[in-house]
């Protein structure tokens, strides 16, 4: 049986952030194209992002989304992408958080 990836926003305001940079500025149109990379390889791996520590997570993921775990997928010019992991042994969803 063949797992299920599927990449999310956490909330509609992150997902009209995330659209408005198409259309931005040179630099807004890059990390657009930067977050579209990560998601396309978050559908192929969700675990091709870094483990991060649960003494590392803020706080307001744990109150606000209650996250069971979190990862960071490193993006150019020091930017990063946050997401968390849910679902079941047929469907994996990556949630972006930030």
């Amino acid at each position: 049986m063949r797992r299920i990836n599927q990449v999310s926003f956490v909330s509609e305001e992150l997902m009209k952030a995330y659209l408005e940079l198409e259309k931005g500025k040179f630099e807004d149109k890059k990390l657009f194209d930067f977050i579209n990379r990560a998601i396309d390889d978050l559908k192929d791996d969700p675990f091709c992002g870094v483990r991060i520590p649960k003494r590392l997570w803020p706080k307001i993921y744990l109150e606000k989304y209650k996250v069971t775990n979190l990862w960071k997928y490193n993006l150019p010019n020091a930017w990063r992408l946050t997401y968390t992991l849910a679902g079941n042994d047929i469907k994996l969803v990556s949630m972006i958080l930030e």
